[in-house]
């Protein structure tokens, strides 16, 4: 699955402000929060990536299934020679 545009995604409600995304590195008091509006700035590409890994199953296989997933921040993607399929999302 190819997923472009990922910096155009859109959240209702305060989710841009409110919902924290935390980061721990291990260590005493490593714990690091961020915010949609933080995340999208820095990695746009992660937002997605993050939500589709929260929805597929938390084994062997979910973990096969997640390199599939390629997500790009423009329009631009090295994919075209395998002619991709744009889906149609009712907005």
């Amino acid at each position: 699955v190819v997923v472009i545009n990922a910096e155009k995604v859109r959240v209702t409600g305060k989710k841009e402000e409110e919902k924290m995304f935390m980061s721990y590195s291990g260590w005493k008091g490593g714990e690091k929060f961020a915010s949609v509006s933080q995340i999208r700035a820095r990695q746009p590409e992660k937002l997605i990536t993050h939500a589709v890994k929260g929805m597929i199953p938390k084994n062997r296989l979910g973990r096969v299934l997640l390199t599939k997933l390629k997500v790009y921040k423009g329009s631009a993607h090295p994919h075209a020679a395998q002619l991709p399929a744009p889906l149609a999302i009712a907005n």
